[in-house]
């Protein structure tokens, strides 16, 4: 089994695809590594690779906002991405570069040993939940896999874009404080 320190390691030393080529920082992840919510986005951005950390630009302040609403912070989680290496003008990570970066992604879930997974954006539930996820459709709706509760919302970045799923996304919220009460896992 991997430590964390051993992980972040082998992240930050990777070269397994043309991502870290064009890489300023690799973007392992942030949070309480001992959280028993995970989420996940697709891969980082600008401001993600500038400063290796994931979400700290305009989504990222969304996301906090968002999380905020339902009683969480960033201390009460732990994010990451499916890459971990920013995509060339922000473009959707592809499938071999997913492919490359997923066991890292693996070694985070076994590290921590979430309950919950919030899948944040199709790319990322595709690659968690189903590969035909889609988003429009199947956000909002809980999976229960390897004794771990999955479900998907709208990324930050979509919701920046089109703010009119900035409502839905708030029900999904809802539903994620329903489990994590549901569950009893965080104590304030």
């Amino acid at each position: 089994m991997f430590s964390w320190e051993v992980l972040e390691c082998a992240c930050q030393t990777c070269n397994r695809c043309r991502l870290a080529e064009t890489r300023t920082n690799v973007v392992v992840g942030d949070g309480n590594k001992k959280a028993k919510i995970l989420l996940i986005g697709e891969g980082p951005g600008e401001k993600e690779d500038l400063s290796g950390i994931p979400f700290v630009g305009p989504a990222g302040q969304l996301l906090d906002k968002m999380l905020d609403c339902i009683g969480l912070s960033r201390e009460d989680v732990y994010i990451a991405n499916v890459v971990k290496c920013r995509p060339p003008g922000n473009r959707d990570p592809e499938t071999d570069e997913k492919n490359c970066c997923i066991e890292y992604l693996r070694y985070q879930f076994a590290l921590i040993k979430p309950q919950i997974i919030l899948c944040l954006g199709r790319i990322a539930a595709q690659s968690i939940i189903d590969s035909r996820f889609r988003i429009t459709k199947e956000h909002g709706t809980w999976y229960k896999k390897k004794n771990c509760w999955m479900m998907a919302t709208y990324h930050p970045s979509a919701l920046l874009r089109d703010e009119s799923k900035k409502k839905i996304a708030f029900e999904d919220l809802k539903e994620l404080k329903k489990k994590i009460d549901e569950l009893d896992i965080i104590k304030k």
